[in-house]
Order: structure tokens, then C-alpha cells, then sequence
């Protein structure tokens, strides 16, 4: 089973992932066309960056620094969640294993406290969307699901590296649950981590070279 996780079920996961993500980005290309051509007409590529860049830096907008906890946590969280999985040490030597590519390692007591300080973020995500009234009238069942699928591969390989627990059952969740995640990036909320980008430049376009405000 874990034979079959690693080998082809990977690069299915991984070919549905990439081309799930460039079929949902040239849909919504093709539909801003017809939809939105206003948006080319008034493109500033100056403002779309920094529109990009004061919503990648903590507190950098001015809704976030009205929710400064939420910010925190929801950076860390996204920090967490890029970092463990692309140095983790163990996956670096795998993808070195199988194609020649090799990352920058993070120290495996490093890695530990990343995935707990993620899995905590996950349950102050949670209880965030069952406590906030604002935000609990937005929330439907599926948002929690993808939070705990998004818990899972980092709780399972959490328990495997420690020995706590069926080892191989473990790794064949992790990987398994790993898998499901990626195949559910493009057709999620989850796809937001390659859209924003998008709708930041957008959003910079309409309201920097059109309107001539800030949007941040």
C-alpha cells in the first residue's frame, strides 16, 4: 500500500495538482475577459505589486492591524504550513532519492516545533469560526474538513517520526491524506494559496490606477 501511495498514486496527486491549477487559472483568465475587461484596460503593474506585497507583510494592511491576533496566527500558520513540508529533511532526502532535487533542510527539532505551533494554529482557527459570530454565519461544514485534512498530514508524520503509534499505518495516512490534499488544492478554498496573488494585482489595478486609492 505505501509502495503504491509513493509511486503512481504521487504523481497522479502531483499532475492533477499542477494541472488543476493552471486549468482553474486559465478559466478564470478566459472569464475575466468577457466579464471584467475593464480591469486591462487599467493595468499598473506598480500598484499591483504593492498590492501584493502589503498583504504579504504582517500587519501590512489596515484590516490587519485592526484583527492583529488573527493576523499573527493566520501568518504563522501559512509560514508553518509552506516551510515543514518543502524542508522538512526526511522529504528533502526522498525527493533527492527520486529526483536528483535537494532543498535546504530544516533542523528536525525545528521542524517538530513548526508542526505543533501549525496544529495549534489549526485549533485557534477552528474555534475562531465556532466562537466569532461574523465569522460563523460564513462557515459551512466543508470549511472544517479542509481544516482537518489540511492537520492530518502534519499530525500523522508528526506521530510516525516519534514512534507513537502503528508506524506503517500512520505513514500510509500521512502520505494518503498528503495526496488527498493536493488533489483538492485546485478545486477548493484551498486554491486561494496561487489565486491570491491574482486577485491582489486585481484588486490593485481597480482601485490604484483606476480609482487612485490605496487597497490596503
Amino acid at each position: 500500500m505505501y509502495s503504491l501511495l509513493a509511486g503512481p498514486a504521487l504523481w497522479v496527486s502531483f499532475i492533477i495538482f499542477f494541472g488543476g491549477l493552471i486549468a482553474r487559472i486559465g478559466h478564470l483568465y478566459r472569464l475575466s475577459r468577457k466579464k471584467d475587461l475593464v480591469f486591462y484596460n487599467h493595468t499598473g503593474f506598480t500598484w499591483g505589486l504593492k498590492s501584493v506585497l502589503y498583504w504579504l507583510l504582517p500587519w501590512g494592511s489596515a484590516s490587519m492591524r485592526q484583527q492583529p491576533v488573527f493576523s499573527f496566527v493566520a501568518f504563522i500558520f501559512h509560514i508553518t504550513l509552506l516551510a515543514v513540508p518543502l524542508f522538512l529533511n526526511a522529504h528533502n532526502i526522498l525527493w533527492d532519492e527520486s529526483w536528483g532535487i535537494s532543498l535546504w533542510s530544516l533542523p528536525d527539532s525545528l521542524s517538530d516545533v513548526m508542526t505543533i505551533i501549525l496544529l495549534v494554529s489549526i485549533i485557534f482557527l477552528v474555534l475562531r469560526r465556532i466562537v466569532r459570530r461574523e465569522v460563523r454565519i460564513l462557515t459551512e461544514p466543508w470549511d472544517f474538513v479542509l481544516l482537518g485534512l489540511t492537520a492530518l498530514p502534519f499530525l500523522t508524520g508528526f506521530l510516525a517520526y516519534h514512534q507513537v503509534g502503528p508506524y506503517e499505518l500512520l505513514m500510509i495516512l500521512h502520505v494518503l491524506t498528503g495526496e488527498v490534499l493536493l488533489i483538492l488544492i485546485p478545486f477548493t478554498k484551498l486554491s486561494h494559496m496561487i489565486l491570491f496573488f491574482f486577485s491582489r494585482v486585481f484588486i490593485g489595478f481597480e482601485m490604484g490606477v483606476r480609482r487612485g486609492a490605496r487597497s490596503w
